[in-house]
């Protein structure tokens, strides 16, 4: 299988790894994205999925152009199908999820606050008696406070946001046209392609002139929920979740075999890496509408890369 594990290259300056993806800042304000094909859970690498990189990478490619007249973004190139070289841009300290279903399992989740007796968050009040998964009247905008050094983000309002200086009125007032926008795009074209786009996390930053764009990735199964459309109706008459893409069968796998976040990681099954192989591949297929064709040139992903990025040098 053809994995590519890690993208370090000494001729290249600003080097920075993150769980995913490997960075490179340039001197004259560019970035260098390298998408591996590492799975990060509970805050470690459990595996390597062959061509997760590569999906990522171009589901987000296909979103920006099906984007570009809504918001300005990041990209500037693509060099190589796991590689973007954006703009580099100070990161706006909020997190933007947009939502349009009663849905999730996270602490900071609508559906998980409402279950626990809230009504009213994130500057909004929902009213008694939803139903898990229930459609909202109108997509909302859940935004969290964004922790760069690791901590916990929290749920914020819109009031919040402009009284403690995180955003100005006016950047909250650009930020939030521009990610409903986008979402109802999303939503559009999903549509189109059997899907239901239920929510959605954004990232935004500003450039040198303090114009917003939009960063990192939009749109991809890693940073969205969807729903095979055909099957919402029904499931959600019997209570149940709609069917989607299921890719956590790795996470769950170690799950179930160790304490994660402490014991040492069992090797996984190969059979169990290439399946969840296939379901980023079938996501992209279906979210795009087009075919998964990868790029198999050079002798490892590592050298096709490396040739792809030696302008960069």
């Amino acid at each position: 299988m053809r994995i590519l594990s890690d993208a370090h290259f000494p001729e290249l300056p600003g080097y920075y790894r993150g769980k995913v993806r490997e960075n490179y800042d340039l001197p004259d304000g560019r970035r260098i994205i390298i998408s591996t094909d590492r799975l990060s859970a509970f805050d470690r690498i459990l595996a390597c999925i062959p061509y997760k990189g590569e999906v990522l990478t171009q589901t987000a490619r296909y979103w920006f152009d099906a984007t570009r007249d809504i918001c300005p973004n990041h990209v500037l190139d693509y060099p190589d199908r796991n590689v973007v070289v954006g703009k580099r841009l100070d990161i706006l300290p909020v997190e933007v999820v947009v939502r349009g279903y009663l849905a999730g399992t996270t602490g900071t989740s609508i559906l998980t606050m409402y279950k626990k007796g809230e009504r009213r968050m994130y500057g909004m009040t929902l009213p008694d008696g939803m139903r898990d998964n229930q459609k909202l009247p109108a997509p909302v905008i859940t935004p969290t406070s964004k922790e760069f050094d690791g901590g916990h983000d929290a749920p914020l309002t819109p009031d919040e946001i402009v009284s403690k200086g995180l955003l100005s009125e006016a950047q909250w007032e650009t930020l939030s046209r521009y990610a409903l926008a986008l979402f109802a795009r999303g939503q559009e074209l999903a549509a189109q392609n059997g899907l239901i786009l239920v929510d959605t996390k954004y990232e935004f930053g500003t450039d040198e002139t303090g114009r917003i764009i939009l960063a990192d990735e939009i749109h991809t199964p890693d940073s969205s929920r969807y729903w095979i459309a055909d099957s919402y109706q029904q499931s959600f008459d019997k209570g149940e979740r709609p069917a989607s893409f299921d890719k956590d069968f790795v996470r769950a796998w170690v799950a179930e075999r160790c304490d994660p976040y402490n014991d040492p990681i069992p090797e996984i099954p190969q059979a169990l890496i290439a399946e969840t192989s296939r379901v980023y591949i079938e996501a992209y297929e279906r979210i795009t509408g087009q075919r998964f064709i990868p790029d198999e040139s050079g002798a490892t992903p590592l050298d096709r890369v490396r040739g792809h990025l030696a302008a960069y040098f």
